[in-house]
């Protein structure tokens, strides 16, 4: 009687699908995007976010996001917090901006909040932002975002590191073996450790495993653990001095804690327990949404930069995912678009206010696609499994972060396949698609490169004398990215526009 009532809600037999069809596929999606729960605290631990704090928004965000999808739009696609906005947040905002996480969280908060304002159809600005930007732009955005993360993957992996001469080089990586002066011990090296599992999961792809990214991550923690092995990205960082994460140099003798830089695997006891309410994240979001005011100018350009990259990404993904599952007619556009954007917006207020970046739609939704998902079933399937992030906490701190990090370069080799959607012929698009692509991971921000494949299609249209392929709003998207990169690029560059126009 109850499936009954889930089928006439749902609708999954008219679709040509079936109870058990949908569950399966939910935990097909489930498999393939659980890393998020892994990947994501550790992420934004160093930001300075607490772990526990994060890991908690991570699971009740994706919960929540999911059951808006399921419930209310009845598609087949699952939220969680989104890998790129997820490292744009730490590297492009906190670190590279200097902005405190807490303002940071206030941001994506507001950004949630304009985000399903502009997404309602009585407003209808999203709608006539997303259909004035190029089909190959929004796909050559999900493609950058994929080489943003492997170049992130590759340096917390300890492949790629630092060097003053040609800014990135391979890492120190000859030798299975690491002596550190801290305690002349050797111990495996993570990066060999991470590339063995990142090609464990490329097989695992290949084969059409579910769950590939997570047996590879949970693989290369266990052999981690075994071998006490060293994390290059966790002594990299180690001067950042992120309690709870990161190393603290020890006192006076100018060595690395020796039991910061190994990994360690968590106590028995210590797997299984629930994870509280977010307290401290939660007391600091509510905090800077009240020193919003005197922080005004930052704040409305790290918010801006969140709306932008959201909308661009959410496109990407829904617009990708729909296609594959039937739900994007000949016109490109995407069946219940107003729904779909609504909860991803809805997930990201709630997320933000819990201690957690952007909420978007995941590519990997396509797994539960491939498995014969058609509706909401699916997605309420994927939210309900993501409680298990929750009561598991002393297992996913555990993660060493070399392992997590060859979850990001697989991630992003998944996401590229997209550029091969992109209308290489075309000499009007080929340049910003390309540009789209390659500035995300060269300047580490994957605002520089949408504003770059933007700015340069609508420059190449006027060169060409097509003023009429380019509508007002894209027009305007472009001035105002100009104003912005010929101005200050930081707090003063709103005064800036201002003074500039007026």
């Amino acid at each position: 009687m109850e499936i009954e009532a889930l089928d006439d809600y749902f609708g999954y037999t008219e679709k040509g699908s079936s109870f058990e069809n949908e569950i399966r596929a939910g935990v097909a999606t489930f498999l393939t995007m659980a890393y998020i729960l892994v990947v994501n605290p550790a992420m934004l631990s160093l930001a300075g976010i607490p772990f526990d704090d994060a890991l908690f928004a991570t699971a009740l965000a994706a919960f929540i996001g999911c059951m808006v999808m399921g419930l209310w739009a009845n598609l087949p696609f699952a939220l969680a917090p989104g890998m790129g906005l997820n490292a744009f947040f730490v590297f492009g905002v906190v670190f590279t901006m200097g902005i405190g996480w807490e303002l940071a969280l206030a941001a994506v908060f507001v950004e949630g909040v304009f985000f399903l304002i502009i997404s309602l159809p009585q407003v209808g600005w999203r709608s006539a932002m997303i259909n004035s930007i190029p089909k190959d732009l929004k796909i050559a955005t999900g493609a950058g975002i994929g080489t943003f993360l492997a170049i992130i993957g590759l340096r917390e992996m300890g492949w790629v590191v630092d060097h003053p001469a040609t800014l990135v080089s391979l890492g120190p990586t000859g030798s299975f073996f690491w002596n550190t002066a801290a305690t002349g011990e050797g111990h495996m090296h993570g990066a060999i450790i991470a590339m063995v599992a990142l090609l464990a999961i490329a097989v695992m792809l290949a084969r059409g495993m579910k769950g590939a990214i997570i047996y590879g991550v949970l693989g290369a923690s266990i052999v981690g653990w075994l071998t006490s092995a060293y994390d290059p990205w966790l002594d990299n960082a180690a001067g950042l001095g992120t309690d709870g994460w990161v190393c603290i140099p020890l006192d006076g003798g100018g060595y690395l804690d020796p039991s910061c830089i190994y990994a360690s695997a968590p106590a028995l006891g210590d797997i299984f327990g629930f994870v509280g309410m977010p307290t401290e994240s939660m007391g600091a979001f509510v905090g800077a949404l009240g020193d919003i005011g005197s922080n005004l100018d930052t704040f409305i350009l790290v918010m801006v930069a969140f709306l932008f990259v959201d909308i661009f990404d959410t496109a990407g993904t829904l617009y990708s995912v729909g296609r594959q599952a039937g739900y994007v007619d000949e016109d490109d556009k995407l069946e219940k678009a107003d729904e779909a954007f609504m909860a991803d917006a809805a997930a990201t207020i709630v997320g933000a206010a819990l201690g957690t970046s952007t909420t978007t739609t995941y590519i990997e939704s396509a797994a539960g696609i491939e498995e014969g998902g058609k509706t909401g079933l699916v997605a309420v399937t994927v939210g309900v499994l993501m409680l298990s992030g929750l009561f598991l906490a002393g297992l996913f701190k555990a993660i060493p972060q070399f392992a997590a990090a060859c979850a990001l370069v697989a991630i992003g080799a998944m996401m590229m396949r997209q550029a091969a959607d992109i209308d290489w012929k075309n000499k009007e698009m080929a340049l910003p698609a390309f540009l789209t692509i390659v500035m995300m991971p060269f300047t580490y921000s994957i605002a520089v490169g949408i504003a770059a494949g933007c700015v340069s299609w609508v420059l190449i249209k006027m060169g060409m004398q097509k003023f009429e392929e380019v509508s007002p709003v894209m027009y305007g998207i472009a001035a105002f990215l100009v104003l912005y990169y010929i101005g200050p690029g930081d707090g003063n560059t709103f005064q800036w526009i201002f003074s500039y126009i007026f």
